[in-house]
């Protein structure tokens, strides 16, 4: 067995916190970069230019990327010969995320309780899902939600005879009511099969992977591209004023399923599209 202090997790959950919310990661700015190649729309094509700028002073200058630092939001894979010391992962999670937005100064954006509003002052508590897989590692991945993004997501249960054609076309109709909401170019993720829960956190950890990344079966990455081909098609463009960049990636995740059921969820980001991970 492995013993990890909790001090570890808080001082590397306090340093993801704030690099995720300083840093867009390679995969996001190189694909800002060529779709601002791509672009039609002089007026597209100005704003992801002023958008991959804003990534580059918020790097230099080590500032949050976007006001919305977002809720924090953790896919955390725990071995099996791992033991935490000190705390809960999750306590220890919810120390780390009160040390970085702090020392970040990040914007605390969560509030106690839904419908008596009252701020917690801290950023806390997080969003954990926790995975239990064989060795001795920890691995965080972190991914600030922000909430312009999130309040245009969807879940929608499907019927069996729905079929494919249902799931694409659910995906391009939550893309098509979010509109300029979102602050698109918008990453999509979308979650397929389990149960209503189950597709909405596949949908949200489909936001984590690599936007150079591809589905692993052929069948789903060739929907993966069909479907960004279609958002695309919309015309709604960088920050709603049209042009050919609505989306800049569809990413799929997908858990078999009950045989009466077929749960889609989708998971909207806006082009700030923050993850970072750490092993320990």
């Amino acid at each position: 067995m492995r013993v990890i202090k909790a001090d570890e997790i808080i001082s590397a959950v306090a340093r993801l916190c704030i690099d995720a919310n300083r840093n867009l990661g390679d995969d996001v700015c190189h694909t800002l970069r060529v779709s601002a190649k791509r672009e039609e729309s002089p007026i597209g094509r100005a704003i992801l230019e002023r958008i991959i700028e804003n990534a580059d002073i918020a790097r230099e200058k080590r500032m949050p990327v976007c006001q919305d630092t977002g809720m924090a939001v953790f896919f955390i894979d725990i071995g099996n010969e791992v033991i935490v010391e000190d705390m809960t992962i999750e306590e220890a999670v919810n120390e780390g995320v009160r040390k970085g937005y702090a020392e970040g100064y990040l914007r605390k954006s969560v509030v106690a309780d839904p419908l008596r509003r009252v701020n917690t002052g801290d950023n806390t508590p997080a969003i954990v899902h926790l995975t239990q897989v064989r060795g001795d590692r920890l691995t965080i991945t972190v991914a600030p939600k922000g909430f312009g993004s999130e309040n245009m997501s969807g879940v929608k249960m499907l019927k069996p005879s729905d079929g494919e054609k249902g799931v694409k076309d659910f995906v391009v109709e939550v893309a098509d009511k979010g509109g300029s909401n979102p602050c698109p170019p918008i990453v999509v993720g979308v979650g397929i099969g389990g149960t209503m829960e189950k597709a909405a956190i596949l949908a949200k950890k489909a936001l984590t992977l690599p936007l150079d990344s591809h589905n692993p079966d052929p069948y789903y990455a060739a929907m993966e591209e069909e479907l960004l081909e279609r958002i695309n098609d919309l015309g709604i463009g960088p920050q709603g004023l049209g042009g050919r960049v609505t989306a800049l990636k569809v990413n799929i995740l997908t858990f078999p399923t009950h045989i009466a059921g077929l749960p889609v969820a989708v998971n909207i980001n806006c082009h700030v599209t923050r993850h970072k991970t750490v092993e320990l």
